[in-house]
């Protein structure tokens, strides 16, 4: 186990600094997670990866932003600039629960403490800085400020809100994976541009008057900020547009007007090559939190202290999921090197006792998947290539997977790897026009069932009515069954004890009452007594948040019914629970309500 000195995290106090030799930062990052030196933790690489441009880097994590503003003047004045990140997750989805009640937790949080950072950090925290330095320029990037670029829908306000560069007062957001960016932005602020005058660089958005920028004919206009707040017809187009070039190889400048002045959205990076990620991926992390927390327990970090993410993006393009509009749907993968040189990592620190947690990123087998010809995916709109059904041009090949696991298997330390990313079972299914594929996913099925479950193996149909699983973008639950049944023979096949915990979201937009209570009959048949449930929670940028909002699906523009009262979400999330004689009455007052009695009778419940 290598020993660190504290001058091998990014330094956090100006006496950090000094026991450097620096007189002044370079650049002061301020985040609202702790700082754990991690490749899972943005704040931590957006550091390292400046700080590999030779560029002096600290970093302020969960600054108080209630008292003298102390910590937000502790390091000074950066040379170049500030940047800033409400964290690893919308401060508001951290805070609070689908009820709009305040969690208990924080996560990312030494000991799991709930109240340091604020509702909407990126706005607190760059609104101070521009009071106190209002000279400095402030760069605003991380989920927060990805999801929340062009006007969108907040649930905890229940109304529109404006770009958040209107807001925060921030001079340039990046959005999505920041390194390109942030190091070309980097560079040029060093080489003596002001930042206004630096408005080409893909991947970032800024706020200027309607006279200061020139349009082109390839440039997309949306609707006002102010047409969307008289016109939710207008929101909703507006965000097919913003998804479908979120998710384009070659996408277009985006413009909104907003207060009287625009916001300018630049098309991004394309998507970036395996040696640029495992640049990213190979940086001198610790891997550890830094040593100001010494004896706290911080719960993300315990999470994935174990884990290594072996890609990036999502090509699922779920409906309530915001990692296509945050990483892409251009699955971006690492070598197998950089994997390797990491799991041993892994193995040398000093509590490590033989098993992986995790082998897997957003999503578990899309690694190393991508069209077989980049030339259709160039022209391609689609957000998702595996709905509604698996595209031709995508390579579902799992071989490098199982190549992968071996090798990882085969290393001096490890005893066992375990997958605990969720799995697409759909593309394990999926039959293609080459029998070596189709034999590579039944390998990889059976290596994973066999040997990568610690226990429980995690898999995500979300409902079981297809109606409602076209609006979310999955697969029909037909495919679990088919699934499901694969895992059970292998169990018995291999004397195995192992459980398949599904997940399933209540309230979804198209879901109603009667979609719940078949849900419920699918449950007590397959003799499941559900765990991991969930109400849909708005998030920002998400297909889904815009049919609620709204009542539009934004690409047919058919108006879909969503639960919002709390009644009738409470009327959906019930059925979860039929096994639960408390929740028996309601169960059987709702359904005669409905007029089904014939599923009162499928979930044996006899009314009275």
């Amino acid at each position: 186990m290598k020993e660190y000195k504290l001058t091998d995290w990014l330094p956090t106090t100006k006496k950090e600094m000094e026991i450097r030799g620096w007189d002044e930062a370079d650049v002061i990052l301020f985040s609202g997670d702790a700082y754990i030196d991690h490749p899972s933790f943005g704040a931590a690489v957006i550091g390292r990866t400046l700080e590999a441009e030779g560029l002096r880097v600290a970093i302020v994590p969960q600054p108080n932003w209630r008292d003298d503003l102390r910590d937000f003047k502790k390091m000074g004045r950066p040379r170049l600039f500030f940047g800033v990140s409400a964290g690893a997750m919308d401060s508001m989805i951290n805070h609070y629960t689908a009820n709009k009640r305040l969690r208990s937790e924080d996560a990312y949080t030494p000991d799991g403490r709930n109240d340091m950072r604020p509702d909407r950090a990126s706005k607190v925290y760059c609104n101070i800085l521009k009071d106190l330095y209002p000279d400095v320029p402030v760069i605003l990037g991380g989920i927060e400020a990805s999801l929340r670029r062009v006007t969108h829908y907040d649930y905890w306000d229940d109304k529109l809100h404006k770009s958040i560069l209107a807001d925060s007062k921030a001079d340039l957001l990046i959005y999505g994976m920041g390194e390109k960016p942030i190091k070309e932005l980097a560079n040029r602020l060093k080489n003596g541009q002001s930042v206004s005058e630096i408005t080409d660089i893909p991947q970032t958005a800024y706020w200027t008057d309607k006279n200061k920028y020139m349009s082109a004919d390839e440039d997309i206009m949306l609707f006002s900020h102010e047409e969307c707040m008289t016109d939710k017809l207008k929101q909703a187009k507006n965000f097919k547009v913003v998804e479908e070039q979120s998710n384009m190889m070659h996408a277009h400048r985006i413009m909104q007007e907003t207060d009287g002045k625009v916001v300018v959205i630049n098309p991004p990076y394309p998507p970036m090559e395996e040696k640029d990620v495992d640049a990213s991926f190979d940086l001198p992390y610790t891997r550890l939190p830094h040593p100001k927390y010494k004896g706290k327990h911080i719960p993300a970090f315990e999470m994935i202290k174990f884990s290594v993410n072996m890609h990036r993006g999502c090509f699922g393009g779920c409906a309530f999921c915001t990692i296509s509009a945050h990483q892409g749907k251009f699955v971006v993968s690492r070598s197998k090197d950089s994997i390797l040189k990491e799991v041993r990592k892994v193995t040398e620190m000093p509590d490590f006792k033989g098993y992986l947690s995790d082998l897997g990123g957003p999503s578990a087998n899309m690694y190393k998947m991508e069209g077989k010809d980049r030339r259709i995916c160039a022209k391609c709109r689609r957000p998702s290539c595996i709905h509604p059904k698996i595209c031709k041009n995508l390579n579902v090949d799992h071989s490098h997977l199982l190549d992968i696991y071996k090798a990882v298997d085969s290393l001096p330390g490890i005893k066992k790897s375990f997958i605990g990313s969720g799995v697409r079972y759909d593309m394990l299914l999926h039959q293609n026009n080459d029998p070596k594929l189709d034999k590579a996913s039944k390998e990889y099925t059976r290596e994973l069932i066999v040997n990568h479950v610690s226990g429980r193996l995690k898999v995500a149909p979300e409902h079981t009515s297809d109606k409602v699983l076209n609006y979310m973008r999955k697969p029909s639950f037909d495919q679990f069954y088919e699934f499901k049944k694969t895992f059970d023979n292998l169990n018995t096949e291999c004397n195995l004890k192992q459980q398949i915990i599904p997940y399933f979201i209540s309230s979804h937009p198209g879901c109603s009452e009667i979609d719940m209570a078949e849900l419920a009959v699918k449950m007590k048949n397959l003799n499941f007594q559900l765990e991991q449930v969930q109400d849909f929670t708005p998030s920002p940028m998400t297909l889904a948040t815009e049919i609620y909002y709204t009542g539009y699906h934004p690409y047919t523009l058919e108006k879909v019914f969503t639960a919002k009262n709390k009644e009738q979400k409470l009327a959906q999330r019930q059925y979860f629970f039929w096994y639960d004689k408390n929740y028996r009455p309601q169960i059987i007052k709702s359904l005669k309500r409905l007029k089904r009695e014939d599923l009162l009778k499928k979930l044996g419940m006899v009314s009275k």
